[in-house]
């Protein structure tokens, strides 16, 4: 079983951006789809965006124009770009593969490979 490995969480103010990266290792195939989730303080675990292996986009409602989901297949890594972001976009942001809508009410909310989760605080 791989390992993902995520980067790049902070603090910000509203307005402000992050740039997540996350870096897939040690899998025995072709990593599958990627992409990341969320969950906010006393909130359920939520998808925000995926990104197949040839490139195909998938944004939640919530981040669309704002965020953008990019890929480097020969590094196994992938970034979330986030931009004009909001208090409501604070929370851990997991990377993982094979996603899905969540099964359960706290990430991980599906079964497959996630990462440890970095931490995005965007102040008002």
């Amino acid at each position: 079983e791989g390992q993902l490995v995520e980067s790049g969480g902070g603090s910000v103010q509203a307005g402000g951006s992050l740039n997540l990266s996350c870096i897939a290792s040690g899998f025995t195939s072709d990593v599958p789809d990627m992409g990341w989730y969320r969950q906010a303080p006393g909130k359920r675990c939520e998808l925000v965006s995926i990104i197949s292996r040839d490139g195909n986009t998938y944004y939640e409602d919530f981040v669309k124009g704002r965020f953008i989901i990019s890929q480097d297949k020969a590094k196994n890594t992938v970034w979330l770009q986030m931009n004009d972001l909001k208090p409501d976009d604070t929370g851990v942001y997991y990377c993982a593969v094979d996603l899905s809508p969540c099964k359960a009410y706290d990430c991980p909310c599906i079964g497959g490979v996630w990462g440890q989760g970095t931490q995005v605080t965007v102040s008002s």
